[in-house]
């Protein structure tokens, strides 16, 4: 027999999506501003408290989360995600502050645009240091040991179709195309995402990725997107990355590890 889903119903449905996350504390790195801010606005929207970890001040970010969402508890850190006693730093004040940490969102991240011929060493271990040994980090603080105690949560790791693709061709001063060592950082993300889950998922942890495709933020404001070939033909907002990365930190995402969601308006299709 097929059960009807009353409007009460579907509004306790809904309510209960809402605050999917309450009670939960979110550590989100790099969101002081752009698309980490609107992930960190968006799992607080879900319930969660919210800790911003960025190299720059997030005081502006935690300000507009705490008027707007005045029973969250909200903090910032500075932290550079590539040093280590930093990053344990950060884990353990967030778990002494907030009494645990149940999602890890790793989004901090650089993305050089010199081609292969001009690429530096520094500019390569730019890339590679923040946004690879920077996941791996605050992944290894965050699991090792309280996760791990708690016999729960989960790891979201922003990637980006460029670790899937290599980054889409394009040509010209204002092209788009990411560098080959934003690339190799978020390919090594990826590959990362799919290690730690298998090891991870026995103690009742997830560890998943998403990979955006062209996103609209500050920084890529002067840059010129191919859009023809995407199925939906515009670029993508942070609140559509937010989404995605709110689904897989939910309950509702239990039963899904090692997985690569890619938000990219069908740009890495095939």
């Amino acid at each position: 027999m097929t059960a009807l889903l009353t409007a009460e119903t579907a509004d306790s449905r809904t309510d209960s999506l809402t605050d999917s996350l309450h009670g939960q504390v979110c550590l989100v790195t790099g969101a002081a501003r752009g698309i980490g801010a609107a992930i960190a606005r968006t799992l607080a929207a879900r319930g969660s408290d919210i800790v911003i970890v960025d190299v720059i001040d997030g005081g502006d970010t935690v300000a507009a989360l705490r008027a707007e969402f005045a029973d969250r508890r909200i903090h910032s850190l500075i932290v550079d995600v590539k040093d280590r006693a930093q990053v344990r730093g950060a884990v353990d004040w967030t778990v002494t502050t907030l009494g645990r940490i149940d999602t890890v969102v790793n989004n901090a991240g650089t993305c050089g645009r010199v081609g292969l011929e001009d690429m530096t060493d520094d500019m390569w271990e730019r890339d590679l240091d923040t946004n690879l040994r920077g996941t791996f980090l605050f992944t290894q603080a965050a699991v090792y040991p309280y996760m791990r105690d708690q016999g729960s949560g989960s790891i979201v790791n922003i990637s980006s179709i460029s670790g899937i693709m290599g980054g889409p061709m394009s040509h010209g001063e204002d092209a788009a195309r990411s560098g080959p060592a934003y690339a190799a950082s978020k390919g090594g993300i990826i590959a990362l995402t799919k290690w730690v889950a298998k090891e991870v998922g026995p103690l009742g942890i997830t560890c998943n990725s998403v990979a955006p495709g062209p996103i609209a933020t500050p920084m890529t404001q002067s840059l010129e997107y191919d859009l023809s070939g995407q199925a939906i033909q515009r670029m993508g907002s942070p609140e559509d990355i937010a989404s995605a990365v709110a689904y897989l930190a939910s309950p509702g995402a239990r039963y899904v590890t090692g997985d690569v969601l890619k938000v990219c308006g069908g740009s890495a299709i095939g």
